[in-house]
């Protein structure tokens, strides 16, 4: 903590958002990712489908954390806003990938030059709005097809960084791999890793 009484890190100043469904949100990689930035100094939003609590479960099956949303998908836009996180979840990954609100967003992150990092079956929304192609990344095992069809050179590592189409693209397997794709995220936003 600082002489102003307040703590202070290296995202200071950084915005990021958070897009997931009301329901089936990994809680882990929902809430992780949040709890590293905002240790850093960033400030996140999140924004679900409906300005209703957002259930989360455990492995895709047992209940998990209660989350409150910030926002809508309908109601956010990349402005002001640094980076966007896609948490997996494969009912919530499923959903968002057909959410026309959650293409919008994702396009606008990667339009602007922004990062975009998304986790386990996360980057089903990246196929979906045609961010996957051309670029190298990894996500939960059983996507690879999904995204080699979508023209992604899949990888099965902890975490990609991959910054060769204009905007920084993060991705991760599963949630044991949190430590790094939070790490990545901070990294990106400190403007580090732009070599990874």
């Amino acid at each position: 903590m600082s002489s102003d009484g307040k703590n202070h890190g290296k995202l200071d100043g950084k915005s990021v958002l958070v897009l997931t469904t009301n329901y089936g949100t990994e809680q882990d990689e929902l809430q992780k990712p949040v709890a590293a930035l905002r240790e850093n100094g960033a400030r996140v939003t999140v924004a679900a489908q409906k300005d209703e609590p957002v259930r989360t479960l455990v492995s895709d099956e047992k209940p998990g954390a209660v989350v409150q949303p910030d926002t809508t998908l309908a109601e956010a836009t990349a402005d002001g806003f640094d980076a966007v996180i896609v948490p997996g979840g494969t009912l919530n990954a499923d959903q968002l990938r057909g959410d026309d609100e959650a293409r919008r967003l994702v396009s606008a992150f990667a339009e602007a030059g922004k990062p975009v990092a998304s986790i386990c079956h996360g980057p089903w929304l990246l196929v979906d709005s045609g961010l996957a192609r051309g670029r190298e990344l990894t996500s939960y095992p059983s996507l690879r097809p999904d995204l080699e069809n979508a023209g992604a050179t899949w990888v099965d590592r902890e975490v990609v960084v991959d910054t060769s189409a204009g905007h920084t693209l993060i991705t991760s397997r599963r949630p044991d791999d949190l430590d790094a794709f939070a790490a990545a995220i901070v990294d990106a936003l400190d403007g580090a890793g732009k070599a990874a």
